[in-house]
């Protein structure tokens, strides 16, 4: 009997370690991940929640995880993914209090100008497989092969998709104009 409670103690112990160890390596990267969140959300309490979201849910489908070396990515496709789900739930349900409220992400210039309104009408208006290419890429600054391994494309679609929606967005923009 005692035997058996001390491998328990180990067991619970190891298990503590092990999840400490996960958190640690999601906190490392939680200003990247916040940024992400942000802008996708807009909002500082929807991304800090999202951050939230996506750390319960990486680890409780931490078996999932085949390569180590893939954690980051990984994580960043499960916070993605619940921004996602936010924004579909956003969809059903609009607050009275957002209504007419625009934000920007943080650290960038508010700027009021038409040129802006419509920059972020016509990418709010892309399909969802290119804005993830565009926010990734121009407001993260991550290169194509660090997005075709969060998206889990090929780097050439990563690439095609890049490309078709820059073409989308100078259309779209020049109609506006």
């Amino acid at each position: 009997m005692a035997g058996t409670l001390k491998m328990e103690e180990a067991e619970q112990r190891v298990c503590h370690v092990e999840e400490e160890r996960f958190f640690e390596r999601i906190d490392r990267q939680s200003g990247k991940l916040y940024s992400i969140a942000y802008s996708y959300l807009r909002s500082e309490a929807d991304a800090l929640e999202m951050l939230q979201e996506a750390s319960y849910r990486s680890w409780s489908k931490r078996e999932s995880l085949k390569n180590d070396q893939l954690f980051d990515s990984w994580l960043i496709r499960i916070l993605i993914n619940c921004c996602m789900d936010e924004l579909r739930r956003r969809k059903r349900v609009i607050p009275v209090e957002h209504i007419g409220e625009r934000r920007s992400a943080p650290g960038m210039a508010q700027m009021q100008s038409s040129d802006q309104l419509n920059l972020e009408y016509v990418l709010n208006n892309l399909p969802k497989k290119y804005q993830h290419v565009l926010i990734l890429r121009f407001y993260h600054d991550m290169k194509l092969a660090e997005i075709a391994e969060i998206l889990g494309k090929p780097e050439s679609t990563v690439k095609s998709r890049l490309y078709r929606a820059l073409k989308q967005m100078r259309a779209k923009l020049e109609r506006h104009r």
